[in-house]
């Protein structure tokens, strides 16, 4: 049987790899990889706690051009200029109301809120609540 050895470089003729060239590279992927962990963690501390955080409860259709939403809406003591967007929809899926309110620290949880219609709704969504600083509605 014969033993298959893999191929050497000749390094009298092209000269041996510099040591500190292995090294240099490792130590660029270690900094390289702590870089994106540490981003990787400062990302989720971040988007973990938003400064507002909403949820709708429930809505009721009151009449034509009513429709009823309770949310529940967490503040943050840090949140600055909070703003909720609730839409109503009518059974085509087109947007008959929309409600833009700003909640305040002591409203409480639960905060129900009136959405005038052009035209009887069969659903409210909530889009959800921002601050400043805060891209993203929750």
């Amino acid at each position: 049987m014969s033993s298959q050895h893999a191929p050497t470089i000749p390094t009298d003729r092209y000269g041996a790899p510099a040591p500190w060239r292995r090294r240099a590279l490792l130590s660029g992927v270690v900094a390289l990889v702590v870089a994106f962990l540490g981003w990787l963690v400062w990302t989720t501390v971040v988007h973990a706690a938003p400064p507002v955080d909403s949820d709708l409860i429930s809505f009721d259709v009151v009449d034509e051009h009513t429709a009823v939403a309770v949310v529940h809406v967490e503040l943050a003591d840090d949140a600055v200029d909070p703003s909720c967007l609730l839409r109503a929809y009518a059974e085509d899926h087109s947007v008959v109301g929309e409600l833009s309110f700003t909640p305040e620290p002591g409203d409480g949880e639960r905060i129900e809120q009136t959405i005038r219609t052009e035209r009887r709704a069969t659903s409210v969504e909530s889009v959800g609540c921002t601050a400043e600083g805060q891209s993203r509605p929750r």
